[in-house]
């Protein structure tokens, strides 16, 4: 039996897991989760799998919450998220909240020995070299939920390091990936969030569309794996079958294939090293398939993924402004206050006005994060 936290349990990556966990009640028991604003659904889900401790967003809402349910110790605000991730129960802490809100937790579990299934790209994004060294000193495994870092993950099995050549991380393009620069003018959110193979939230489908998504990834990559940017490449390839890949020296390549279903990288990422069956996804079928296509990555057409390239081999104190600035954008985009093609310049405004800092601390990014987030606000 694997105890879990699950922080974010109402987000798409949230309620996937709680799939896996509903599908495989013998071996996983959630003990602790927290959700943002979604009440009714947190009702649905303390109802359903009672988790110990529930934390919430706003402090109103815990209050109501805990005349409902007197069993279950409700807290909120960040305070409750690190309860919710280092209660003494917990062995696997999945973080699936959605932002840079998930940093602090994550470093907190980390320092409480816990087990840290990351679905969280922004946390490894804004602050990977202190995440990376505190996993490192602490002994604590950081296991990728992401489809494509869970693909690396499982090529990797069995590997040694020095005989990577490269790593191929594979995109499917997004909701725009067949339109030119001119036809994304006046594009709107509904456009935006019809992703074309994968059911996600709002702020990752709009991510794939700009391609800033596969930018996180890279950056995400980066860290997990200890790989330098000039050895990761990105590859269109259009049906979301081939996760990712890891080229050898030797000339061979271990890719990891599968039909697009999330629950699958967050259930090996519970079970690892071992595997559970998953009974309700389906198959690949590769002769019913037929073909699969590779496209080089236009990186004048996805100007984002480039920015995050030169964020990440900047490093320091850059990725973080990256984060924080397309956060922003891609929220006021959501919210109809700037349109799809700004999301782009205020990132790459934010990214020219600022002073590197390499190595800062857990304030100093924080402070940066914040400060970041005012001047997008400020250019609308």
């Amino acid at each position: 039996m694997r105890r879990i936290s699950l922080l974010g349990a109402t987000g798409s990556i949230g309620i996937q897991t709680l799939d896996v966990i509903r599908e495989h009640r013998s071996e996983f028991e959630l003990v602790t989760m927290s959700v943002g604003k979604n009440i009714e659904k947190a009702r649905q889900l303390v109802s359903e799998f009672k988790p110990k401790i529930l934390s919430v967003q706003e402090k109103e809402d815990a209050e109501i919450l805990k005349s409902e349910f007197p069993g279950v110790k409700v807290l909120f605000g960040q305070e409750g998220l690190v309860e919710v991730a280092c209660h003494q129960e917990v062995d696997v802490v999945v973080n699936a909240v959605l932002g840079s809100v998930g940093l602090y937790p994550t470093l907190q579990a980390i320092e409480s020995g816990k087990t840290i299934a990351i679905a969280n790209k922004e946390t490894l994004v804004t602050a990977g070299h202190l995440v990376m060294k505190a996993a490192k000193e602490k002994g604590v495994a950081l296991l990728p939920v992401d489809s494509e870092h869970s693909a690396i993950f499982q090529s990797l099995q069995g590997e040694s390091p020095k005989n990577i050549e490269k790593m191929i991380i594979t995109a499917s393009g997004g909701s725009f990936r067949d339109r030119t620069r001119e036809d994304l003018k006046g594009v709107t959110v509904k456009e935006a969030l019809n992703h074309p193979n994968w059911s996600m939230g709002a702020k990752i489908t709009i991510d794939s569309a700009t391609m800033m998504n596969k930018g996180l990834e890279v950056i995400e990559a980066h860290w997990l794996f200890n790989i330098p940017y000039d050895d990761i490449e990105v590859l269109l390839h259009r049906e979301s079958i081939i996760h990712s890949m890891v080229q050898f020296h030797d000339s061979s390549v271990i890719a990891q294939l599968g039909t697009p279903d999330m629950r699958v990288p967050i259930q090996y990422a519970l079970t690892y090293p071992d595997r559970l069956p998953r009974n309700n996804s389906s198959r690949l079928n590769l002769a019913e398939i037929s073909k699969l296509h590779f496209e080089k990555m236009d990186y004048e057409r996805f100007r984002l993924l480039k920015l995050a390239f030169d964020a990440g081999r900047i490093g320091g104190s850059v990725t973080t402004v990256l984060n924080a600035s397309n956060e922003a954008a891609v929220a006021a985009f959501l919210s109809g206050e700037i349109s799809f093609l700004q999301i782009e310049d205020f990132v790459e405004r934010a990214l020219e006005r600022h002073q590197v800092i390499q190595e800062p601390d857990l304030g100093t990014i924080q402070e940066i994060d914040q400060e970041t987030r005012e001047f997008v606000r400020s250019l609308y």
